[in-house]
C-alpha cells in the first residue's frame, strides 16, 4: 500500500478561528478517498480537531518585515517541516471544498501545481493573463522541495519587496521548477466565476460554478459572509447570500 498523502493548512492569529480548520478538515475527510494525514500549522492548537495532526508554527527564518508573515506559506517547502515527505496539499482556511479531491493528487504527477492567478476581465482584455500562480491551492512534493526554501533566504531582502512579488504567491510561481497549473474549472473564485458583476450582483443570487473542486474565498467575503450576504460600502463588491455554499462549508 502507497504511503499516505498529505493535506496542510496554516493558521495564525485571530482572523479564521478553530471552524475553519475544522470545516476543512471534515471537507477533506468527505472528498479525499486515498489515505491522507490532514495537518495544521498554527501558534493555537485550541479547539481543533482531535485528528488533525498540529505542527506548531515556524520561527521566523529571517524576515525582516514582522513575524508572522504571508511568506510563511513558503516554508512547508522547506526539508523536514513538520516531519512531512511526498505529496503535499496545501489549503488556505477560505476555501470551500464542492468536490473529488483524489485528481488533484493525480494531476501532473511530480511536478508543483498552483492555480493560474485570476484577474479581473478588463486587465485580462488590456494586459493578457500574466504567468503569475495564486498559492490558495498548491501541491508539492515535500522533502523534495527545499530549493524554494533555500531561493527565499538565497533571495534576502529582495524577497520580501513587494515592488519584486507581489507575496508569496509570486515568490512560489517564481521559485517552483517546472510548475503546472490546476486545469481552470477545478479551482474557481467566488469573485471572478460566481458573483455577477455589477450592477447584476445587486439582483441576483451567486450561482455554484460547474465542475468546481475548491471554490475560493480570496479576501472578501469570507465562505460564512458569503452564506449570509456580503454588505460592502462599495456597490460592486457586495454579493446576495448565497446558502447552497453551506452545502459544502459546513462541519
Amino acid at each position: 500500500m502507497s504511503e499516505p498523502v498529505n493535506v496542510l493548512c496554516l493558521k495564525w492569529g485571530t482572523r479564521y478561528g478553530a471552524n475553519y480548520v475544522n470545516i476543512l478538515h471534515r471537507s477533506v475527510r468527505r472528498h479525499l478517498r486515498r489515505p491522507h494525514r490532514f495537518h495544521c500549522c498554527t501558534d493555537d492548537p485550541a479547539g481543533l480537531d482531535e485528528d488533525i495532526r498540529v505542527i506548531p508554527f515556524p520561527e521566523n527564518p529571517g524576515i525582516q518585515r514582522g513575524w508572522p508573515d504571508i511568506l510563511a506559506k513558503v516554508l512547508p517547502t522547506r526539508d523536514g517541516f513538520g516531519g512531512l515527505r511526498g505529496p503535499t496539499l496545501f489549503l488556505d482556511l477560505d476555501v470551500a471544498v464542492m468536490g473529488g479531491l483524489d485528481e488533484l493528487f493525480d494531476h501532473e504527477p511530480g511536478r508543483p501545481c498552483m492555480i493560474h492567478n485570476w484577474v479581473a476581465w478588463r486587465k485580462a482584455v488590456i494586459g493578457g493573463r500574466p504567468p503569475a500562480g495564486n498559492s490558495s491551492v498548491y501541491r508539492f512534493e515535500a522533502g523534495a522541495s527545499n530549493y524554494v526554501f533555500e531561493k527565499l533566504l538565497a533571495e534576502g531582502p529582495r524577497a520580501e519587496d513587494q515592488s519584486v512579488f507581489n507575496g508569496d504567491q509570486e515568490f512560489l510561481t517564481y521559485a517552483f521548477r517546472d510548475l503546472a497549473w490546476w486545469p481552470e474549472e477545478w479551482v474557481r473564485s467566488f469573485k471572478f466565476h460566481c458573483r455577477p458583476v455589477f450592477p447584476l450582483n445587486l439582483l441576483t443570487t451567486p450561482k455554484p460554478p460547474a465542475r468546481c473542486r475548491v471554490l475560493v474565498f480570496h479576501g472578501r467575503p469570507d465562505p460564512d459572509e458569503a452564506i449570509a450576504g456580503f454588505w460592502h460600502k462599495k456597490l460592486h463588491r457586495r454579493a446576495r447570500p448565497a446558502p447552497w455554499i453551506a452545502e459544502h462549508w459546513q462541519l
